[in-house]
């Protein structure tokens, strides 16, 4: 028997989309970035919960307005989004996605928990050129 969700479950619900949806939109991101932590955080979700709730948030076009907002731009420049690659890529994401999450369901909670973490911490600092930065400071303080 499911249990019934109360009033504050289903507001934090509502938030924690429109962050995804409007962090989606904004720079292409949400559904591991915003969805998965808040899960867990805000509502107590496992590992597997979020993520799985993520990937099923994902399975609906929950992103065609954003994406035909980007593509209709793209086609007033000199460079389009290309749907072949869509579809590549795609294609992959559909072989990748059911080749992760069958790793993933073998993989216990706290471990999985620490794989996203440093996904997440490797990401910060490469977009943030931080890399670099540690690097070279590595370098003068060896030099």
């Amino acid at each position: 028997m499911k249990k019934r969700m109360d009033y504050q479950a289903v507001i934090i619900l509502i938030l924690i989309g429109l962050a995804a949806g409007v962090l989606s939109g904004l720079i292409g991101v949400g559904g591991g970035i915003i969805l998965v932590p808040a899960l867990v955080y805000f509502l107590g979700y496992t590992q597997h919960q979020a993520q799985g709730t993520s990937l099923g948030v994902l399975t609906f076009p929950v992103t065609i307005l954003a994406f035909l907002a980007y593509y209709r731009d793209a086609m007033n420049t000199t460079s389009p989004i290309e749907l072949k690659v869509i579809l590549i890529v795609a294609g992959g994401f559909l072989i990748g996605g059911l080749v992760g999450s069958s790793l993933a369901i073998k993989i216990d909670q706290a471990t999985l928990k620490k794989i996203f973490a440093l996904i997440l911490f490797y990401t910060g600092v490469k977009l943030l050129d931080w890399d670099k930065v540690i690097v070279n400071w590595l370098k003068h303080l060896f030099s």
